[in-house]
């Protein structure tokens, strides 16, 4: 009998979490909001603008570092992120989403430590998503 695989543990990219929130607004804005700041500041810091290509580095004035994996303006970053307070980089992949009513939000972290840092980034992601609502005025 094997032993049941805790929620959000995968084989190959060890913890990783999800988080998504569909606007009541069109990509190109929910995008805007995404890649310049103050919005910018919410998921990534201060100090880096979004003009960003594949294989780009990037370290934000709170000591944020990474590189960028994969960029398609307008739908995707995918990137390395290591906060200074954190022992080893992880992987971030935000996506815009067109819907029916708007877009969709669609924040993805993989290569988590643990249970633990699963839960802290679930809880972190979810109060980007808010600071994402109030810069929307939704």
């Amino acid at each position: 009998m094997s032993e049941k695989t805790p929620i959000g543990k995968t084989k190959g990219q060890g913890w990783e979490i999800g988080v998504r929130k569909t606007f009541p607004v069109g990509t190109g804005r929910l995008w805007d909001a995404l890649t310049t700041q103050p919005g910018l500041g919410y998921w990534l810091g201060t100090g880096v603008d979004a003009d960003f290509k594949k294989g780009d580095i990037y370290e934000t004035q709170e000591g944020t570092t990474g590189d960028i994996r994969s960029f398609e303006a307008g739908s995707l970053i995918r990137l390395t992120w290591q906060p200074k307070d954190m022992d080893s980089p992880s992987t971030l992949q935000l996506r815009v989403l067109p819907t029916k009513t708007g877009s969709t939000l669609s924040i993805h972290h993989e290569k988590l430590k643990d249970g633990e840092q699963r839960e802290a980034m679930r809880q972190y992601w979810q109060m980007v998503i808010s600071q994402f609502e109030r810069l929307l005025d939704i």
